[in-house]
């Protein structure tokens, strides 16, 4: 295999794509927790970001690696998954057993060096629930494996918050929750698209353990959940992140239960819309909030 092979081979294991998505976030909240002055300015601020940027990478592309060790015999059945590194053999397991390892100590090292040591705990935190509740216990044991492990996923604006404060406060957690209760619509969306997959797999995602009309009554209750909680976020940003929030939060809501009636009248629906719009969402939600605190308008209950 050419070089050039090899590290699209090794970039493959660290799925590239999920770890933009990780980043979008992250950068929101650390902007959230510098308002006002309660962090760094200027270059040092600038500084702070892309070490956190780049210890977070690390440590998201840690876990992915070490996910596709362990679910390779799932990932060489699925369509979807089939053309991943180890499902192909490019890489040796050990190869990626080693490769995952490694950046998940540099990942440590890196955020403790160059932020504080709570952010580098909370990589490391992220990374194990990630792999050893997520992958190895719930992931091909119920069909509530996404629920509670994608709260692995939640963990990069906790850690970019404690990156700038060096403490984990509300509204990290707030973000936490907003992550937490978007992960099912945006899952179960792309499973009920790849049902299939899962199914010849032997994993227990909801589509294929349940109807189609149970899963899509779950996507909207957690829908309606995620849109009243980003308004949890209200007393420390103004109206500009209010009018995002409302607004992206009722669309989505509607989208979602645009789906549930297709479903139940027995529509051909496409649940894909729905996962396409779920990035969209938190992508435009997080960048409010990062213009809202850049902004530093009066928050909306600061009396």
């Amino acid at each position: 295999m050419r070089a050039r092979d090899t590290v699209r081979a090794y970039l493959g294991l660290t799925k590239t794509r999920i770890i933009e998505q990780l980043l979008v976030v992250t950068v929101p909240a650390m902007f959230l927790a510098a308002r006002g002055g309660a962090g760094p300015a200027g270059w040092d601020m600038a500084w702070l970001v892309v070490a956190t940027l780049v210890g977070g990478a690390a440590a998201a592309a840690s876990a992915h690696a070490l996910n596709c060790v362990v679910d390779a015999d799932i990932d060489a059945v699925m369509k979807r998954t089939a053309r991943r590194p180890l499902a192909r053999g490019e890489v040796p397991p050990r190869n990626a057993l080693v490769f995952g390892l490694v950046l998940g100590v540099a990942s440590a090292l890196w955020l403790g060096l160059t932020t504080n040591w709570l952010a580098a705990g909370l990589a490391v935190a992220a990374i194990a629930f990630y792999v050893l509740v997520y992958t190895l216990v719930l992931k091909r044991r119920t069909a509530q494996n996404i629920v509670w492990g994608g709260a692995a996923g939640c963990m990069p604006v906790v850690i970019g918050w404690a990156a700038v404060t060096g403490t984990v406060e509300w509204p990290a957690l707030v973000m936490f929750g907003v992550i937490f209760f978007w992960t099912p619509p945006h899952f179960w969306a792309l499973a009920m698209r790849y049902k299939a997959d899962y199914a010849a797999a032997g994993v227990p995602m909801l589509p294929v353990v349940a109807t189609p009309a149970q899963v899509s009554r779950r996507i909207v209750a957690y829908s309606w959940v995620m849109a009243a909680w980003t308004l949890l976020l209200l007393p420390v940003t103004s109206w500009i992140y209010a009018v995002v929030a409302v607004v992206g939060g009722l669309y989505f809501v509607a989208k979602a239960h645009r789906l549930h009636a297709g479903v139940v009248a027995g529509r051909e629906v496409n649940p894909m819309s729905l996962f396409h719009l779920s990035n969209m969402y938190l992508c435009v939600l997080f960048a409010a909030i990062a213009v809202d605190a850049a902004v530093g308008l009066p928050v909306l209950l600061s009396r």
